[in-house]
């Protein structure tokens, strides 16, 4: 008799857990906003849950599934959330009422790797960004610049080296080569010529940093899971790494900065200031800068400008071999700068170089480093010039791989085309139709 009971429960499980994953999945259809028909568990996220899409272009495809539409009704798992196609309403949330969705709907919590720039919220992204943007100016970047350009002369004599006998290279692999040798030493101070163990630990780190793992996957379908479950996105290996580099190269410098103006120098120094920041309400913030706070700004720094900087690299080389016109031009115009400041590649020389800078433009566009903006509503937001209110705690994706492959703002799309970027042409856009960083503060 017992044993009839087990059919009876797992039809009774199975009822619970299609009633529960499917009970918010007319959510858009009773508001009439328009959106793809979602299933039960994936809701509209299934091809990059099973990791045939990156997600990415999954909101490219529904960007571009409905044209007429300013904002579509999508689910992450069973959550409504908000793709937003209409680049004034974008405006509004990234921009104009930004204090409104300041959140950016990435919950890793506030502790360990979490406490950086890019994956923290409220008062802890405010601090952070209070103190970290004045690291950023013009200036201190300038002092790191011969950091950059001697490991560019390296890179140049390992390129000869290697193409004497074979022209033929992986170009994305080989760039990664300098980029990670460049900001090793703009962010620690290391030279990786010397740590040649280092090398090979940072292979191992980057694979478990830019892999898309189950957590990732688990916090895409349901946003927040990760830190209600005292999990994280960030596995043991790489937080221990990037803790344990920082505490070390903060005791070979005693604490204080040197004279080698590299990122880790300059938070040394913002550390002995004792900055305080304060709120618009004059409430004073404090953020104890110590070795976990600091390495979570380590490891961002060099997560975020290692791999973007190789991919947009390799992106750019693989499209000026596609284009020998383009290239052309590139070369005549280095060749020109160039001579002007007698081969010395300054920060004035660069900024003169004004086609290649509508080269890295379009690459950007073609190949964003962020391909969607996520922001999370703090309190009920009516969307401007419609019947939509945004609740609070829902989330608003704005798609930016589908905003720069759309036609209305990118004729030929697919086509590069570094004019696209001329002084005339951008004044035609829309200010928000070009966001390969993300907008707002």
């Amino acid at each position: 008799m017992p044993l009839l009971y087990v059919p009876l429960f797992l039809i009774t499980l199975v009822y619970f857990l299609y009633r529960h994953f499917t009970n918010k999945l007319d959510y858009w259809r009773k508001k009439n906003i328009a959106g793809p028909q979602p299933i039960p568990f994936f809701g509209n996220l299934k091809e990059s849950a099973l990791r045939r899409l990156p997600v990415g272009l999954l909101y490219k495809k529904f960007y571009e599934d409905f044209p007429e539409e300013k904002i579509v009704g999508i689910y992450l798992m069973k959550t409504p959330a908000i793709l937003i196609r209409d680049l004034e309403i974008a405006k509004h949330v990234l921009i104009k009422d930004f204090d409104m969705f300041a959140d950016r709907g990435i919950k890793f919590g506030e502790k360990d790797m979490g406490a950086n720039l890019f994956h923290a919220d409220g008062d802890t992204w405010r601090v952070l960004r209070s103190r970290f943007t004045p690291l950023f100016t013009s200036g201190k970047l300038k002092n790191m610049l011969h950091l950059i350009d001697e490991r560019a002369e390296k890179f140049v004599k390992y390129v000869d080296l290697i193409t004497k006998d074979n022209t033929e290279h992986e170009v994305h692999s080989l760039v990664r080569k300098y980029t990670q040798a460049t900001i090793a030493a703009c962010a620690f101070g290391l030279d990786m010529d010397t740590y040649g163990q280092l090398a090979d630990t940072l292979k191992r780190i980057d694979k478990k940093i830019f892999t898309v793992n189950s957590s990732s996957i688990l916090d895409m379908l349901y946003p927040g899971i990760l830190k209600k479950m005292g999990g994280s996105k960030f596995p043991k290996e790489v937080k221990e790494f990037f803790f344990d580099l920082t505490k070390r190269i903060i005791s070979q410098r005693q604490g204080k900065p040197t004279e080698r103006n590299d990122f880790m120098d300059l938070i040394l120094a913002l550390r002995q200031k004792e900055i305080q920041c304060r709120t618009k309400n004059d409430d004073n913030l404090i953020l104890d800068m110590n070795d976990s706070v600091i390495s979570a700004q380590s490891f961002v720094f060099y997560a975020a400008g290692y791999e973007t900087s190789a991919s947009t690299m390799g992106f750019l080389l693989y499209q000026l071999a596609l284009n020998q016109d383009i290239q052309d031009k590139v070369i005549e115009e280095l060749d020109s700068v160039l001579k002007k400041y007698n081969g010395d590649l300054s920060l004035e020389a660069i900024s003169e170089l004004t086609y290649m800078g509508k080269v890295f433009d379009e690459t950007l566009r073609m190949y964003p480093i962020i391909d969607k903006l996520k922001r999370c509503a703090q309190m009920d937001y009516r969307v401007p010039e419609t019947d939509l209110t945004i609740k609070k705690g829902q989330i608003v994706i704005v798609p930016v791989h589908g905003i720069h492959f759309d036609e209305k703002y990118y004729p030929n799309p697919e086509v590069f085309d570094p004019e696209r970027f001329s002084t005339e042409n951008v004044a035609k856009r829309h200010s928000c139709a070009y966001m390969p960083f993300g907008l707002g503060p």
